[in-house]
């Protein structure tokens, strides 16, 4: 499969989402002592619930279709709401329509560490 280089450009509706859930190790002994440890080197990868409103059906499609180039395998580049440029991968997305010519998408992108 060909590399894809892209940059998704599109501007997130105001709503967006920001989870994030830091890699961590954990052994637990006895007496409740417990000892956690960071795991990896990117302990802290960010997880955008998103939702793109009203777009046309012309701009859905495009969103959509730069989804499924790369079908959950290839990264993008993409800067979050709050600026911080980086790699993700959308693992899942949904398209409904609410009138003709209006659509809405909805978006989990989630920050990868590649070399890609």
């Amino acid at each position: 499969m060909a590399t894809l280089t892209s940059t998704f450009t599109w501007i997130a509706s105001i709503g967006a989402s920001l989870t994030v859930k830091p890699n961590v190790r954990k052994v637990s002994f006895g007496d409740g002592y417990e000892q956690r440890l960071a795991y990896g080197i990117n302990t802290q990868p960010e997880v955008w619930s998103l939702e793109f409103r009203g777009k046309s059906t012309v701009e859905a499609a495009a969103i959509d279709n730069f989804l499924r180039a790369r079908g959950a395998v290839q990264s993008f580049d993409w800067t979050t709401p709050s600026g911080i440029t980086g790699k993700f991968l959308c693992e899942e997305w949904s398209r409904s329509i609410e009138e003709p010519n209006l659509e809405n998408i909805h978006a989990t992108f989630r920050q990868v560490f590649d070399l890609s």
